[in-house]
C-alpha cells in the first residue's frame, strides 16, 4: 500500500491549463475517486500519477518519495482503460500473464498468480478463451486482473464501466469496491458519473475546468456542498437553485426574495445578509421540500406554487412546481396521484437548505 501526494500539480497544453495547482493526498489503501464533467481534467491527473503525463509544474509522491520523473514502469502501477485494451489474439489466460511475462518471471510463478487472480475474479473458467468470445463484463474483469496480477502499489482506473449496460454496471461497481476492500490497493477511480462515485469512493475529489472544487467523503459533498458548481454536480434529481437576495428588515429575521417569491429563513442569521441585503443562490434539494396544508405553517415560511408536470418514478413522484417565475422540484411519496394544475403548498426543510453567495459561489452557511 503506498500513500500519493499531488504537490501543487499543473498540467498546461500550449494555451490549454488542463490543470491547475491541484494539491491532494490519498491514504494507504484509499479508494479516491475523480468526478467531475467532460475536459475538467479528471483523466489528465490521473495520466499524470500514472506517469504517461509530466506535469508542467508541481511534483507527485509515492509514500513521500518524489516519482515525478519516473516512467511508468518504475511505478508499480496498474492501469485499467476505458477501451479494455486486450489483446485479440492472445487468450485469456496470456493477456492476464503478459505483464509477468515482461518481467521475465519464472512460468511456475506466473501460472500461480494468474489462476490466483482468475478466481479472485470469478473468470477462472474463462481463461482458454480469446477476448472475442467473451461479454462486456468479462472483458473488464480480464482487464481488471491484467492490472492486479503485478501486485501494483497503486490501482488507476479510468472510466472502466461506461462500455457496460446499465444492470452489469451495477454489479461490476460492487465487485471493484469488494476486491478494493480486500486487497487494500491504494485506487484512484476516474469517472463523469456521480452515482459510481458515491456508491464506490472512500473520498471523493470534484473537479471542474482543472481546477478542483471540494474533496471530501461522500455525504459531506451531498450535504454541505462547498459551492454552487457542487451542489449542482451532486445529487439526483439535481438541486433546485434560486438567484435572489437575503433581507434582514431587523435583527430578529431574514428573507429570501426572489421574483415570485418571498420566504422567510428562520435558521438563517441576520449578519449572513451582510449590511440588510445580499445577492445570493438559494439552494435546496427536491427531497427537503414538503407539501403542507393550509393551517400547517407559518404563511411567510411557505411558498405557493401550481404543479406544473408530473413524473412517476415508480416509489415515488418528482414533481415540477410553478413558483412565481421558477420551476423547483420536489419528491412526494407515490401514495397519492397528483394532477398537473393543482395548486399547492410547500415548505422547505430549513436545516437542509443552502445559500451561496452569488458572485464567489461559495456556501454562506
Amino acid at each position: 500500500m503506498v500513500r500519493v501526494t499531488l504537490d501543487n500539480i499543473s498540467k498546461f497544453f500550449g494555451k490549454v491549463r488542463a490543470v491547475v495547482d491541484l494539491n491532494l493526498e490519498i491514504d494507504d489503501g484509499e479508494f479516491v475517486a475523480f468526478l467531475g464533467p467532460s475536459g475538467c481534467g479528471k483523466t489528465t491527473t490521473l495520466l499524470m500519477v500514472a506517469g504517461i503525463y509530466r506535469p508542467s509544474r508541481g511534483r507527485i509522491l509515492f509514500d513521500n518519495e518524489d516519482v515525478t520523473d519516473l516512467p511508468p514502469k518504475d511505478r508499480n502501477i496498474g492501469m485499467v482503460f476505458q477501451s479494455y485494451a486486450l489483446y485479440p489474439h492472445m487468450s485469456v489466460y496470456d493477456n492476464i500473464a503478459f505483464p509477468l511475462k515482461l518481467k521475465k518471471e519464472p512460468q511456475r510463478e506466473i501460472d500461480k498468480k494468474v489462476r490466483e487472480i482468475a478466481r479472485l475474479l470469478r473468470i477462472d473458467e474463462l481463461l482458454d478463451r480469446k477476448p472475442a468470445q467473451l461479454s462486456g463484463g468479462q472483458k473488464q474483469r480480464v482487464a481488471l486482473g491484467r492490472a492486479l496480477v503485478k501486485e501494483p502499489d497503486v490501482l488507476l482506473l479510468d472510466e472502466p464501466l461506461s462500455n457496460l449496460d446499465a444492470q452489469l454496471r451495477i454489479l461490476m461497481r460492487a465487485e471493484i469496491k469488494r476486491l478494493q476492500k480486500e486487497l487494500r490497493i491504494t485506487t484512484i477511480y476516474v469517472t463523469h458519473d456521480q452515482v459510481e462515485a458515491m456508491t464506490m469512493a472512500d473520498r471523493i475529489a470534484v473537479m471542474n475546468k482543472g481546477r478542483l472544487q471540494q474533496y471530501a467523503d461522500p455525504q459531506t459533498l451531498y450535504n454541505k456542498p462547498a459551492n454552487i458548481f457542487v451542489a449542482s454536480f451532486i445529487g439526483s434529481p439535481p438541486m433546485n437553485l434560486i438567484e435572489g437576495e437575503l433581507e434582514a428588515p431587523d435583527d430578529n429575521s431574514v428573507f429570501f426574495v426572489s421574483s415570485g417569491i418571498k420566504l422567510k429563513l428562520p435558521n438563517v442569521p441576520p449578519n449572513v445578509a451582510k449590511d440588510g441585503q445580499r445577492e445570493v443562490v438559494l439552494g435546496v434539494r427536491p427531497e427537503d421540500l414538503q407539501m403542507v396544508g393550509p393551517g400547517d405553517a407559518d404563511k411567510e415560511e411557505t411558498l405557493e406554487g401550481s404543479i406544473y408536470v408530473v413524473e412517476p418514478l415508480g416509489k415515488e413522484f418528482l414533481i415540477n412546481v410553478q413558483v412565481g417565475d421558477h420551476v423547483l422540484k420536489m419528491l412526494v411519496p407515490a401514495d397519492g396521484m397528483p394532477e398537473a394544475g393543482q395548486r399547492i403548498r410547500i415548505r422547505p426543510n430549513f436545516s437542509k437548505i443552502h445559500l451561496f453567495d452569488k458572485k464567489s459561489q461559495k456556501a454562506l452557511l
